[in-house]
């Protein structure tokens, strides 16, 4: 047969002239404590049933050579790496050595995907495998409306520890069950406490450790909004974002002790549901900081050094908690003259979300320093509704690449849902696959086809269709001759309004013709046209199928409200477009209305799809 496929590409890898076929016998567990290794063996022995049709009994200890078709062996010393393993396949037998637990799971994981594709006919192979990053996380924003059902993280969680991610955080503003803030989480579908243990025991079984996330600085405006927390606001009234916007809402904490008193609250309450001994704070975007309460003061003693004391007095509560603190990097990263001050046990997370982003340069400041630091890209999938791949691709290889020369102790990929979290789970998993690969072996990686690989893993498509389809659908943001940061032109059509396009010339007078636009149309035809040729062996298959169609059909509908705009500008408005645009709209509201439902809580809905409300009454006027 031909090469396998593995996803993360293993370090060292090399195939001989034996094989092994496997027949009835047993599945050892040799190591000092079997019982760490029983949910892995399980896991392996199921994989084997499914992909073999062969049933071997699981026994701890050393059995008769010729009874053990497959061992897990831990001892001492036994891998270069305390996450790293050997796995050995030849005519006596299948064995994966480590010197942990983890590293016979990751060993596992690898030999599941063989299994997959060989079936009993395994080849001859030897494989010396260790991740790059000792710490290789996801983190999924459920704090912009959309918060997943506890089956939906389940299966996220599943297919993130097939790839050997370690580290899982679910972003939160607002969508925790706090006993005593019920007035901020009561429409929000909020994950209660009970649900943070039950997943917190899901992900340790999967060598995932669930790291707690709470906002605790900027980004507060969920809380900020309502009255009995209106007093702890930075700014009450109009302020103005670095980029020139003028907003109305409060947004960050004034950095008080009334605003501590808070933050001491939700993390002395929310931290005692995870067995991790870290936490992510957020502090990043205080784009309002000095704009109100605080400006004063900001005169007086500057505006880094103001945030550095309210960080630093956060970092003080975590540690009388005894855990490390995790922070956004981006505020600090304006005032480099202060990195030196941070707390040598606390982790600064370097992000941004652009291919060129510079973590080379600001990887070299936290390393000068001697600031542990992640490195945190992004899937490019948010604000798209389609992903955006190759900055994807192009994000994920900048951050590895420079992590590892900076010195960087853990790559974190982090999933967005910036404005009303539009974007179906299945589009990030591309993005998600990249980061697993580049963090675990990013030279190893370079070769890999993520169509094919996506196909594979993800999709299980056995037609091949689906992987391709995911990865050109998110590059057709590249056919409109205009960059949007963060973010892509399509999207944006549908989320602004008609006026503040003209003004903005993202629609009408920007120069997209009406032949360029039917350009984009032909091309997401062709690439959806596909669509019912793919064979997912998967049970969610026909809802994947309904997600893509629904992310076509929302550019399709955005490439023709640029025409309609465009005539408008031209003085000649395309009446019967806008005709046609109100019936599209509506089947796509209904349509998102089913498909949400789908994976997510109730919660945030409404908040989501106004924006498709809006257009519906855009048009209607």
């Amino acid at each position: 047969m031909s090469e396998l496929i593995f996803a993360p590409v293993p370090q060292r890898l090399a195939y001989t002239d034996a094989s092994f076929t496997l027949t009835a016998g047993v599945l050892a567990i040799n190591a000092p404590v079997a019982h760490e290794l029983f949910f892995t063996t399980r896991q392996l022995q199921q994989s084997i049933e499914e992909a073999a049709g062969v049933k071997l009994d699981i026994v701890a200890g050393n059995p008769a050579p010729d009874r053990t078709r497959i061992a897990l062996n831990i001892a001492v010393n036994a891998s270069r790496h305390p996450q790293g393993y050997e796995l050995t396949i030849d005519d006596s037998g299948i064995n994966i050595v480590s010197s942990t637990p983890a590293g016979i799971f990751y060993g596992v994981q690898t030999l599941r995907q063989a299994l997959m594709q060989a079936g009993a006919e395994l080849p001859g192979l030897r494989i010396t495998d260790w991740p790059d990053f000792p710490n290789r996380g996801v983190m999924l924003d459920i704090s912009r409306s959309r918060v997943p059902t506890m089956a939906t993280l389940y299966k996220l969680i599943d297919m993130l520890a097939g790839f050997k991610i370690n580290q899982f955080q679910l972003y939160i503003v607002h969508t925790f069950a706090y006993r005593n803030h019920a007035t901020v989480w009561r429409n929000a579908s909020p994950m209660t406490a009970e649900e943070i243990l039950t997943l917190d025991a899901y992900c340790q079984d999967r060598f995932i450790e669930l790291v707690p996330n709470q906002n605790t600085f900027g980004h507060m405006g969920r809380w900020l909004k309502h009255e009995p927390y209106a007093h702890l606001a930075e700014t009450q009234g109009e302020w103005v974002t670095p980029w020139g916007d003028k907003r109305h809402q409060p947004f960050t904490l004034a950095p008080t002790d009334e605003s501590l008193a808070l933050v001491r609250e939700l993390l002395g309450e929310l931290l005692p549901h995870f067995r991790s001994r870290q936490v992510n704070v957020g502090a990043d975007e205080t784009f309002d900081l000095g704009q109100g309460r605080s400006k004063e003061r900001i005169k007086k003693e500057g505006l880094g050094r103001v945030y550095l004391d309210f960080l630093l007095k956060i970092y003080r509560e975590v540690k009388a908690r005894e855990h490390t603190m995790q922070f956004w990097g981006d505020i600090i990263m304006q005032h480099p003259e202060l990195v030196p001050e941070l707390p040598r046990d606390a982790i600064a997370l370097e992000w941004g979300y652009e291919a060129g982003h510079a973590f080379d340069e600001h990887g070299a400041i936290f390393a000068r320093s001697g600031i542990p630091f992640y490195v945190c890209p992004g899937t490019s999938s948010w604000r798209t509704l389609a992903g955006r791949t190759d900055n994807a691709l192009g994000n994920q290889r900048n951050a590895a690449e420079n992590g590892l020369k900076h010195g960087a102790i853990g790559f974190l990929n982090t999933d967005w849902g910036d404005e009303g979290h539009m974007q179906p789970l299945p589009v990030s998993y591309l993005g998600f696959l990249a980061g697993a690969v580049e963090s675990w072996s990013h030279e190893a990686s370079q070769s890999l086809h993520i169509p094919t690989t996506l196909d594979m893993f993800v999709f299980r498509d056995e037609a091949g269709v689906m992987g391709r389809l995911a990865y050109d659908l998110g590059n057709v943001y590249k056919l409109l001759d205009a960059n949007s940061f963060n973010s892509s032109i399509l999207f944006q059509t549908l989320v602004t309004d008609a006026a503040t396009l003209s003004q903005t010339g993202v629609g009408p007078g920007s120069g997209f013709s009406r032949e360029q636009c039917n350009q984009v149309l032909a091309a997401i035809g062709e690439i959806m046209e596909l669509l019912p040729q793919a064979q997912m062996q998967r049970p969610d298959a026909a809802l994947i199928q309904q997600e893509f169609s629904w992310v076509a059909g929302m550019l399709w509908h955005a490439c023709r409200r640029i025409v309609w705009l465009n005539s408008i500008h031209a003085g000649q408005e395309d009446v019967a477009l806008r005709r046609t645009l109100a019936e599209e709209i509506e089947g796509l509201i209904a349509a998102y209305r089913e498909l949400w439902r789908a994976r997510s809580r109730p919660g945030g809905f409404e908040d989501s799809v106004a924006r498709l409300e809006r257009l519906r009454q855009e048009y209607d006027r």
